[in-house]
Order: structure tokens, then C-alpha cells, then sequence
């Protein structure tokens, strides 16, 4: 397999791109300057060397400190924690502007087929919410901010019992309003969407 091979095949592997898409991935590389080839390769490489994994809400994030700065933030209500499926998610509820509490990032929504929970952070989800709650004792709802589609529903309804079994009464447990409309992805609804989605929680 030579370069053009190996570098469309590796393209294939991107979510949403088959065959023909990457093949057109490379072919723009290939009319690219030297310069812009260079950035790309070099950005790649930043994600080994500069991008971290806070240790609080598990999102991906650049910087020195064990923990992001919207953990770290001292600004950010601490009464409120929304769980997400996936960093896009969390960007997504981020731009929107009408959310200025804490997160977690689940790592996914429930596989319909086997039901297993093994590949998401149930468990560390469960002990960030104690740890919270000893650190802070004014966290008084977790919002289930999953997509509008059957995994989502069904990893809600999951977690909503797993954050139940821990018995703590000061905590309410809740979902996003149907502002978002059956089937859709958190993270490409538009901001008006969310906000409607935030405001109908129940």
C-alpha cells in the first residue's frame, strides 16, 4: 500500500466518511501547499503532545493543570450538573450560552442490542456526583442531556436509576424538554434549540 493508499484508508476511519470521501481528503491534500500539509501533520501531532483528559468531567481539553477550566472555574453554578454523551455534546450545550453549570462526559449512549453499560463511565459518574457532593453541598439536580433518539432515551433512563440507587434525596434527576426533535444529535442542534431544550427540563 503506498502513501495516497494508506493515508485515504486511515480517512475511512473517520465517522460518516466512506471510500470516495477520503479519496477526495487526500486529493485535496495533494493540491495543498506544502505549508498547509505541514499544519495538518503538525496539529496531528499536538493531539498526542498537548491535549489532555480533565480528571473531573472527562472532556478532552488543552492545557497544564489536571483538570479543564470549566472544572477548575469558580464562576460556574455548582448546583447544577449536566452528563453528556460525548465532548461535541458538551461544545454543543457550551455555545449556547444558557448553561453555566458543571459537566460529565458519559463516553457514549446505551448500545440498544446488548444493553451493556461496560464501555461508558457509569461508575465514575456515580462517584463524581458523591465527590461533589462532599465538596459541594449545594448540587441539587443532574440534567441527562443525551440525544433525542432511543439510545439516548435508554441511557437516561439507566443512569436516571443508577443516580436514584444512591439514595440521596437533595437530588433531583432530570432531561432535556423536547425542544429537540425526535432523532436529533445534541451536538448539531443550533442554540435557540438547546436553550428551548434547557428551559423545558423536567
Amino acid at each position: 500500500m503506498d502513501a495516497i493508499e494508506r493515508l485515504a484508508s486511515l480517512f475511512e476511519h473517520f465517522p460518516g466518511i466512506g471510500p470516495r470521501q477520503a479519496e477526495r481528503f487526500v486529493q485535496f491534500l495533494l493540491r495543498s501547499s506544502p505549508g498547509v500539509r505541514r499544519e495538518l501533520a503538525e496539529s496531528v501531532q499536538a493531539l498526542a503532545r498537548d491535549i489532555r483528559q480533565c480528571s473531573e468531567c472527562m472532556r478532552f481539553y488543552s492545557g497544564e493543570s489536571k483538570t479543564c477550566g470549566i472544572c477548575a472555574s469558580a464562576s460556574r453554578d455548582k448546583s447544577l450538573l449536566a452528563v453528556v454523551a460525548s465532548d461535541a455534546d458538551l461544545a454543543a450545550l457550551e455555545k449556547s450560552g444558557t448553561y453555566r453549570g458543571g459537566y460529565f462526559v458519559l463516553g457514549g449512549t446505551l448500545d440498544l442490542a446488548s444493553e451493556k453499560t461496560d464501555r461508558l463511565r457509569v461508575k465514575q459518574l456515580l462517584t463524581h456526583i458523591n465527590d461533589l457532593r462532599s465538596r459541594y453541598t449545594d448540587l441539587k439536580e443532574v440534567i441527562l442531556a443525551f440525544p433525542a433518539n432511543p439510545e439516548g432515551d435508554a441511557t437516561a433512563a439507566k443512569v436516571r436509576e443508577e443516580i436514584l440507587d444512591l439514595r440521596n434525596p437533595n437530588i433531583k434527576v432530570t432531561t432535556l424538554g423536547r425542544g429537540l426533535s425526535t432523532g436529533s444529535e445534541l451536538e448539531y442542534a443550533d442554540p435557540e434549540t438547546i436553550k428551548s431544550a434547557l428551559e423545558g427540563r423536567r
